[in-house]
């Protein structure tokens, strides 16, 4: 008698609630990344960002196969939106200084509009970058944030206004520290010193121009 022929495996059923696959993989990075820059990667659970979105857990899998990877898409999406605003800067049409200042206000600006990027990149750096060593666009994505720093320093040094000894990717970090402090330490600063975790709007002006003139303070000649 001859063998038995393997079983065929069925093949995946497509989703049925949805005639939009894009639309849908956007809402569910949406809601994934509220979720996981509120309850890290541990605490966030697929079945509630199920519930936030009214479909399935099901729905979620066919499109990212498991929560590791939905959560690697919502790091390296955290990533690449900061890449596509800081690429609307036209800081090559201005002066080293002015290109300088209007980088970090924007990454001061960033970051303060958008906290859910601050807690995503504190909660996989708990997690000693574990996910995200996994990336294959990662590194990718953001080499223009040296490169944009790099441009500025080298046109300063140049024209005569910047110190030689710039590193862009130390400058880059220095800018980072400054900003994101504001947003990841701000409820426990405030408890500290009580100054609350939202302040006026002439306050926060006010961090802003400190920050800036710290980093040009560094950078000028």
């Amino acid at each position: 008698m001859p063998p038995t022929a393997p079983a065929k495996r069925a093949p995946r059923a497509a989703p049925t609630r949805t005639n939009d696959p894009e639309r849908t993989t956007a809402n569910i990075l949406e809601v994934a990344t509220h979720a996981f820059a509120d309850k890290g990667f541990d605490g966030a659970r697929i079945d509630e960002i199920a519930e936030a979105m009214h479909t399935s857990k099901r729905m979620i899998y066919y499109y990212f196969g498991s929560k590791e990877a939905l959560y690697l898409a919502v790091l390296e999406g955290a990533y690449q939106r900061m890449r596509a605003a800081e690429a609307t800067l036209d800081l090559d049409a201005l002066p080293p200084a002015k290109a300088l200042e209007a980088l970090v206000g924007f990454t001061h600006d960033y970051q303060l509009a958008n906290p859910d990027f601050v807690r995503l990149v504190a909660n996989e750096n708990m997690l000693h970058g574990a996910f995200l060593k996994q990336s294959k666009t990662i590194r990718e994505q953001n080499a223009s944030a040296i490169t944009t720093v790099q441009r500025v320093c080298e046109r300063g040094v140049r024209d005569g206004v910047f110190r030689g000894d710039l590193d862009p990717i130390d400058l880059h970090m220095s800018i980072s520290a400054l900003c994101f402090f504001n947003v990841a330490n701000r409820y426990t600063f405030s408890l500290i010193f009580e100054r609350g975790p939202t302040l006026p709007k002439s306050a926060v002006a006010k961090r802003r121009e400190r920050i800036v003139e710290m980093v040009l303070r560094f950078a000028l000649k």
